[in-house]
């Protein structure tokens, strides 16, 4: 029992518990002790909190005044630990609620803080059984749902980890759950976000928004996000959409330490919960529709494990390292797959583990031909059983990752090569091999042929198998010719008998000389016999005739077309076109664009852009026909041949629309009246031929407008961007149009758009000089863009301050005084008219502008800004934001040209005598100093100054009264 020796006075006990070092534990037992003996406890309450106002007028974490609030806590909750009764028989943790609850409304920001902070200390520290009064929860929920809005962020953080016990997961309606899920969607802060999700209980209207900040704009949030979801979140609580979603974002996170969490904390507890079969994980992702994303997440578990777990838990081979056909699942093939593309990444020594999982070519390859044999042709009764038809994708998808498996062999061993070649080659001239495999095998075909001449022998010889195959004629059987042949048999041999009769008759006579030519005509009435019936023999065997029979239904030419796309694909660049090339273009492709079937016509499309790669003379004549294709057939062709132009531009850029215009005719133009209105005048390199290369650019604008489809709006966006960044077009306009179409909320769900576009002006900002001019020159007209934009159009909802500010970002690390430009145009365009909307906005910029020291800008700058104050003082105008900021830029500018800028508008202490006094001082006090930023060891040594002693305080007070 606790004796009046060790008991400790209040004020003591505050000056002690500041001390990290102390025992709190003692401390606590000792005050505690004192309270108990005490019969009045009211005086040791106001004592008590007397002091704790101390520390709860302290902002700062300061660790003196963090080791007193958790001393607090402890000593409130210790009765509370002593005895399980309610919470009516513990009064000095009543005392300090109610005293906490009073103070929460505090007008100081500091006060706030402390109260929710020590709430949420005091909440934590009890036990998980403790109960208090249903009166007393409610007003700490209400206080703390009042201060989850409150306007410091670290109070909210504190309010919201305050109110984690209070959560009802249960209820629907719960207001804790319903107030935390508005902060995750509409707090600024991304540490209120944090601490929200840090406490937040699961459940099915919870875990939505928990997935949503898996997408947060803050690094922090997403790696919390997945790390809640890792420890809170059965794999089977999420469906297959949201698993696959949460890998494919986490994996490919631009963060490293988010794609770390992923790897690290979600993997792994999704496979603890499956013990640790990585095969039901794959399972539950439903490989055949997402298997990008599985492989990923497969690579991300082979980095975490040994080799030797590796080849331990690889999937069951048999003697010959390959998987039973009967066996083989979509799961294991891919899983095998994954395997060995991370052994033959490694290096030499994952070559020896790719021996253990991996037979020989040849071996593979009879296993290949055996499987792809098997996969079934769908009839037009089966296609209607769901059966049927999910058993003939699973094998198609077990046959491409068999297909992929053929990168990871060992090609080296001549046979084998062969082999597989032969298997390949067989494969692509079956009818029956499903066409979703045709590209993966041509592809996997080419590989094995190194040689570009090779392989276009190899592939043609394929087309004309595919195309042309050879078929067995019988030739029909002439019955007259038939029977003549034997009537002259029959003759022959009549005179054979007849003479064979005087031969003998001759002999007997003793006519030798007679007998002798008897003899000889014997002999060649023999061998006429012998040549009828040979003859007769090959009437009666119908003859077979090899004969070539040439295809021409869809997916014949599909096929071969595909086959051409993948061998054009696959030539390096620098490969010319050569006769046989020629002959697939004149006999295949070309025919094939003006097929009645859009899918031939399109891959026909690709085949003729990329063939027209390799040659420029084969670019200009098929030019205008790549154009008319653009404009004029359905959206998916149109894409594929507004690719096509753009490639052919950036590789020989427009030159070649000019020699194309030169000496054929130009594609169809527009209206004139849709010219003259919305054509950009594109400002082209000098050698292009002005009209032609407009032509495109009135194509390319129309198509950013398009309403047929935002797939051809995304296609011409992207190619603007190429063209512009790799400097075949220079253009402001076409700038301007670019971040309108970014900033217009109709592309908002169109992600592939704005990402592209995103990355586009970052790197085209920082790519060259004349980029950040044509940057600078569209300023103004994206401006007034958007600032005229009428009501009814979507960029009337466009905020232009966010626009000014991409402008200027982009513009902001440049050393080509863009930013001295701006300055000047803005100016500018201030003196035309000071009652124009965008005149605050002009002057907003102008203070977020990085100036150079260059005297000739400085001098336009003075006398521009000098004007500005004049105008602003003969007309008084009264937009005192404006007026004064235009004024104190104007004394910036009246400094001696010796002086050099900070940084921006940065504000000096002397000023010309000329400036009028009024305006001089009201400019100067309006305008706070420039701060120089400390050195690091000025930074500590303020640092340690700052460390807080409330002890100096308490005694302070003490002496006072």
């Amino acid at each position: 029992k606790m004796t009046a020796d060790n008991e400790v006075g209040i004020k003591e006990a505050f000056q002690r518990a500041q001390r990290g070092h102390n025992n709190k534990a003692k401390l606590v037992i000792g005050l505690r002790s004192r309270y108990n003996n005490l019969e009045d406890k009211t005086l040791f309450h106001e004592e008590f909190v007397h002091y704790l106002k101390y520390a709860m007028i302290v902002y700062k974490r300061e660790p003196t005044v963090e080791n007193v609030i958790e001393f607090v806590a402890r000593f409130a909750t210790k009765e509370e630990d002593d005895d399980d009764a309610a919470q009516d028989d513990h009064p000095f943790l009543s005392f300090i609620f109610n005293f906490l609850l009073e103070s929460h409304k505090a007008n100081s920001h500091a006060v706030r803080f402390r109260t929710c902070q020590l709430i949420n200390k005091l909440l934590g520290s009890m036990a998980e059984n403790a109960q208090i009064d249903d009166d007393l929860f409610d007003r700490i929920h209400q206080a703390m749902l009042v201060r989850v809005t409150d306007k410091f962020p670290n109070v909210r953080i504190q309010a919201a980890l305050a109110m984690t016990r209070l959560q009802q997961p249960k209820d629907p309606d719960c207001p804790t759950i319903n107030a935390y899920l508005l902060i995750l969607e509409n707090d600024s802060n991304a540490e209120v976000r944090r601490a929200v999700l840090s406490c937040i209980a699961m459940c099915p209207w919870t875990l939505p928004k928990v997935l949503k900040r898996t997408r947060d704009i803050k690094e922090n949030v997403r790696k919390l996000a997945y790390q809640v979801l890792a420890d809170k979140v059965h794999i089977k609580a999420l469906t297959i959409e949201q698993r696959v979603n949460l890998l494919q974002q986490g994996l490919r996170d631009t963060s490293v330490a988010v794609r770390e969490v992923v790897c690290s904390r979600l993997l792994p507890s999704w496979l603890h919960r499956l013990d640790n079969n990585v095969i039901e994980l794959l399972h539950r992702l439903d490989v055949e529709n997402c298997d990008k994303i599985a492989l990923d997440a497969l690579k991300a578990i082979f980095k975490g494990a040994s080799s030797e777990e590796l080849l331990e838990n690889r999937v069951q081979l048999d003697n010959r390292k390959l998987i039973p056909v009967d066996s083989l699942t979509s799961e294991n093939v891919l899983y095998w797959r994954a395997l060995c593309e991370f052994f033959k990444a490694i290096g030499d020594e994952g070559d020896e583990m790719l021996e253990q999982v991996l037979p020989d070519a040849a071996t593979y390859a009879a296993y290949l031909y055996g499987y792809l044999k098997t996969v079934p042709e769908l009839s037009e009764e089966q296609r209607s059983d769901i059966n049927q038809v999910e058993l003939v994708i699973t094998k198609r998808f077990i046959s491409q990752q068999l297909i992929h498996l053929i990168g990871c062999l060992d090609t080296n061993e001549e046979g084998g090569r062969k082999r597989l070649l032969a298997v390949l080659q067989e494969m692509l001239t079956l009818p029956q091999t499903p066409f979703s495999l045709i590209s993966l095998l041509t592809e996997k075909l080419l590989t094995l042929v190194p040689d570009d001449h090779r392989r276009i022998q190899t592939v043609a010889e394929i087309i004309s198998d595919v195309r042309a195959p050879i078929m067995e004629a019988s030739q029909p059987v002439d019955k007259n010719e038939s029977r003549r042949q034997q009537i002259q048999l029959a003759e022959v041999k009549v005179r054979i008998l007849e003479a064979k009769q005087t031969l003998e008759d001759c002999v007997t006579a003793q006519e030798f000389s007679r007998a002798a030519e008897l003899k000889d005509t014997i002999a060649e009435l023999e061998n006429h016999r012998n040549q009828i019936i040979q003859e007769i023999a090959e009437w009666n065997q119908p003859a077979e005739k090899e004969v070539r029979t040439e295809k021409s239904d869809p997916e014949t030419l599909q096929r071969c077309l595909t086959i051409c796309a993948q061998l054009l694909k696959e030539m390096n660049i620098k490969t010319r076109i050569n006769p046989t090339i020629s002959a697939l273009m004149s006999s295949l492709i070309l025919p094939s664009i003006a097929n009645a079937h859009p899918e031939v016509r399109n891959v026909a499309v690709l085949c003729l852009g990329t063939c027209a790669l390799h040659s420029k003379e084969l670019a200009k004549t098929h030019m205008v026909l790549l154009l008319q294709i653009a404009q004029l057939d359905e959206v998916k062709i149109r894409i594929s041949a507004l690719l096509a132009i753009i490639d052919l531009l950036l590789l020989f850029s427009f030159q070649l629309l000019s020699e194309t215009a030169a000496t054929q005719t130009a594609p169809p133009s527009q209206s004139p009246d849709r010219q003259e209105d919305d054509a950009p005048l594109a400002e082209v390199k000098r050698d292009v031929s002005e009209d032609t290369a407009q032509s495109i650019l009135v194509m390319l604008s129309e198509f950013l407008d398009s309403e047929v489809g935002f797939t051809l709006r995304t296609a011409a966006a992207e190619g603007l961007a190429k063209l512009m960044y790799n400097g075949r077009i220079s253009s402001t306009k076409m700038f301007s149009r670019l971040v309108l179409l970014w900033y217009n909320p109709v592309t908002e769900d169109d992600t592939r758009l704005r990402h592209c576009l995103g990355v586009f002006f970052q790197l085209y900002a920082r790519e060259s000089r004349v980029h950040q001019e044509v940057i600078e020159e569209s300023f103004l007209p994206t401006v007034r863009t958007v600032m005229n934009a009428p009501v009814t159009s979507p960029l009337a909802e466009v905020d232009i301050n966010n626009v000014v500010e991409l402008f200027v970002e982009l513009t902001r690390p440049s050393s080509a005084y863009v930013h001295d430009y701006l300055a000047v145009r803005m100016c500018g365009e201030m003196l035309k008219d000071l009652t124009a909307p965008e005149v605050r906005l002009y002057t907003k910029t102008l203070s977020n502008l990085e100036l150079s020291a260059d005297d000739t800008i400085r001098k336009d700058l003075h006398t521009l800004l000098q004007q500005l104050v004049q105008v602003y003082t003969n007309i008084q105008f009264h937009m005192s934001a404006c007026m004064g900021l235009v004024i104190t830029l104007f004394i910036v500018f009246t400094q001696e040209h010796n002086e050099k800028l900070a940084s921006g508008f940065a504000i000096y202490t002397r000023i010309k005598p000329d400036i009028p006094l009024s305006i001089r001082n009201k400019c100067y006090l309006s305008v706070p100093p420039v701060v120089v930023r400390p050195s690091r060891r000025a930074k500590t040594a303020a640092l340690e100054k700052t460390k807080l002693d409330l002890s100096t305080l308490i005694n302070q007070e003490a002496n006072v009264s």
